[in-house]
């Protein structure tokens, strides 16, 4: 006897497909994470053993290993399992490059301003912390439609 209910998730994925590529998107950034904060501590604690002193060279270049390690595994999953994707690998790996350099740059101004912004309006308890998460957030308005829109197109229709 077959199940006559409609299977809700689907329903929602084909009716929702935009929100479901961002929430797929989401996991796949909150995903990629995890190797980097990996990468991090191998790098800080057993190559270089500087964790003792955040000035060193090496914490310098564990930050550097480890987040291009999470951009990388967040580039994959996203064309692979998000997008979909099917556009030109290299120039879709250049572009990506372009971007995560700039989102680079550009948290470098927005991290002190949501330091700014959240210590002078939120207590001094939480103030850090949600300056953490807006400057994590506010890229996302850029680094999502690059991703969905420029980054990771899909070229051909899918046959059904």
């Amino acid at each position: 006897m077959e199940d006559k209910k409609p299977n809700v998730f689907k329903k929602f994925t084909q009716e929702h497909a935009e929100i479901w590529k961002f929430i797929k998107f989401s996991i796949a950034g909150a995903l990629s994470n995890i190797p980097e904060f990996l990468t991090q501590l191998i790098l800080v604690y057993l190559v270089f053993k500087c964790a003792d002193d955040p000035q060193a060279k090496g914490t310098q270049i564990a930050y550097y290993c480890s987040t291009f390690v999470g951009y990388g595994v967040a580039y994959i999953l996203n064309r692979k399992i998000t997008f979909h994707a099917d556009a030109n690998p290299i120039l879709s790996t250049i572009l990506y490059v372009i971007m995560v350099i700039f989102t680079i740059w550009a948290k470098g101004y927005v991290g002190p301003w949501c330091s700014s912004i959240t210590n002078e309006y939120l207590p001094s308890v939480i103030a850090p912390t949600a300056a953490t998460i807006l400057g994590m957030l506010i890229p996302t308005i850029w680094t999502y439609p690059c991703n969905r829109f420029i980054i990771h197109r899909k070229k051909k229709k899918v046959e059904e």
